[in-house]
């Protein structure tokens, strides 16, 4: 018998019990071309494993302005991923187990050493847990996206989807080290605060909880220091996408094959589950532009109304969920998104400055309240705030458009400026083509100054420090660097990383500088790719 062509014969219970020994990586076999119902005898098909990945972002303009329409603000996406696997619970349900109102849901989280079980209703989508390690972006995230299915498939498919959720469901979450601060691990093992020992580093490395000292006994405590890449929102939404895909709500392989069409029904309902569900286990109705990235990848990105989401909140408590999350997949969602990414040969460098993290939501309710109380100051610096970053997406989006046009001399141009000061780029060039682009790189560079002058002058009008004093004198000698185009506080600024764009190979040189004041450089770059199904665990990589 040819390899590979191995048990067409047994039964699909045995082709399950092979799965299972498959995926805890005790067996190695090659089913994937095996193709069945996902139901047959009461015994699950191999291909009901599913992994969806969701990237981390860093909001490059428009901190704070994000939050109100019709502001925009540009998002990048990264490298660094949120993985959710998923799979059945059992192998098999029993005629007996159709009749059960309830299903039994595992999220397992490995780099934090928990398991929580819950039961959930099938009649009511409540969710039942005695832990105490609760997470409830993953509740969230698994009661609408069931929830959804509901309210989206057939009636003559729910008994299918009721047999199926009868199966229980295992829910792996792993995150990209990116997310999170290894500082102190590197710095036990005494190595240098470089992006190589971060890469020393075991992929998913278990996290360490922050603990205090109290009558002679560790306490640990529920803080984890991070990095500032939006962990929630990208979990969250790996979360529904794998489960939606699970359900056969969406098609994300379809989406996956071509990630041209970036705006697609199947993005687009996973974008509204997961928004609904990141927003409501936060507690408020945020900008969204975390969850947005996490979906369509690096754009420019304009808030969606909040009523869509308000409006739900207030008629889940009379109304049936699945009826909630109807209206919400049929609700107007007015954000609006503009594909962006860095133009050729930029890249995006994180560091990490070790002082650690800010509260984002009292940073972002100082803002609001300097607004009330000083109107007319707070809409001046608004307005100009607005134009310096619209100035910066312009100067981006030529330098695009010129390297598209005249590819020789545009790398002729970066690959120059990026062995130098920005001060003597302009000198350098003299043909029209290659001082075109040199003005719209120093463009650049005075417009991200000016934002940064700008969110200064509101943190000291609010009383926070958006660019503290540390980060004002770190970023400076970040933009005096060789090849550096630009540096600046992400998002609501505060003391999380900095992030810089270096002009092709000069990002080498950045990390040894900022490793000389105690900044680790981060291994997060752009990548453009939104949510994603995966073909693999990661950990198999």
């Amino acid at each position: 018998m040819a390899a590979g062509v191995f048990s067409f014969s047994i039964t699909l219970r045995l082709l399950y019990s092979f799965s299972v020994e498959f995926y805890s990586g005790l067996f190695q076999l090659n089913l994937s071309n095996v193709d069945c119902d996902f139901l047959k005898n009461g015994c699950l098909s191999f291909d009901l494993f599913r992994v969806a990945s969701a990237p981390g972002k860093v909001l490059m303009t428009g901190g704070y302005l994000v939050l109100e329409r019709p502001n925009a603000g540009i998002v990048l996406s990264t490298n660094a991923r949120f993985y959710a696997i998923l799979k059945p619970l059992y192998d098999a349900v029993g005629s007996d187990c159709l009749a059960e109102e309830w299903m039994e849901v595992k999220v397992n989280s490995p780099q934090m050493s928990r398991e929580t079980t819950y039961k959930m209703s099938l009649k009511d989508f409540t969710l039942q847990c005695s832990s105490e390690s609760r997470n409830p972006f993953v509740e969230y995230a698994v009661q609408y996206s069931i929830a959804a299915a509901y309210a989206t498939l057939d009636k003559n498919k729910r008994n299918d989807l009721h047999k199926l959720l009868s199966q229980g469901m295992d829910i792996t979450i792993l995150g990209c080290n990116d997310f999170y601060s290894y500082r102190n691990q590197i710095e036990a093992r005494g190595l240098p605060l470089v992006p190589e020992s971060l890469a020393s580093l075991s992929p998913f490395t278990s996290i360490t909880f922050n603990a205090e000292e109290s009558n002679g006994e560790k306490n640990i405590k529920p803080e984890v220091a991070k990095t500032g890449l939006g962990s929630s929102a990208a979990m969250t939404t790996a979360v529904v996408a794998a489960l939606l895909h699970y359900l056969g709500v969406v098609d994300l392989l379809s989406s996956s094959k071509d990630q041209k069409n970036d705006f697609s029904s199947n993005l687009d309902t996973v974008h509204m589950i997961a928004q609904t569900a990141h927003c409501i286990a936060q507690g408020k109705v945020g900008s969204g532009f975390d969850v947005s990235s996490a979906v369509y990848g690096s754009h420019r990105y304009v808030r969606f109304s909040p009523k869509i989401i308000s409006s739900a909140q207030e008629a889940v408590c009379s109304t049936p969920l699945d009826e909630v999350i109807g209206e919400v997949l049929k609700g107007k969602w007015d954000h609006e998104r503009t594909k962006f990414s860095l133009p050729p040969l930029m890249n995006l460098v994180l560091g990490e400055p070790g002082s650690g993290g800010s509260s984002t939501p009292s940073m972002v309710g100082a803002v609001k309240k300097w607004q009330k109380s000083d109107p007319q100051k707070s809409t001046e610096t608004w307005n100009k705030l607005s134009e310096a970053n619209s100035e910066l997406e312009q100067h981006l989006n030529l330098l695009s458009k010129l390297a598209a046009e005249n590819w020789d001399s545009y790398k002729t141009v970066v690959e120059s400026c990026s062995m130098l000061k920005s001060e003597k780029w302009e000198g350098q060039f003299s043909k029209t083509s290659d001082v075109e682009i040199v003005k719209a790189l120093l463009g650049a560079r005075d417009s991200m100054q000016n934002i940064r002058s700008l969110m200064r002058q509101m943190g000291e009008a609010a009383g926070i420090p958006i660019e503290p004093e540390s980060q004002t004198r770190l970023l400076d000698v970040t933009m005096d660097t060789e090849g550096v185009l630009l540096g600046g506080v992400p998002g609501a600024g505060g003391f999380d990383a900095v992030f810089a764009i270096t002009l092709s190979d000069s990002s080498a040189n950045l990390t040894k500088i900022w490793s000389s004041h105690n900044v680790l450089a981060l291994l997060v770059r752009e990548d453009p790719r939104g949510v994603s199904l995966e073909s693999d665990d990661p950990r198999a990589k």
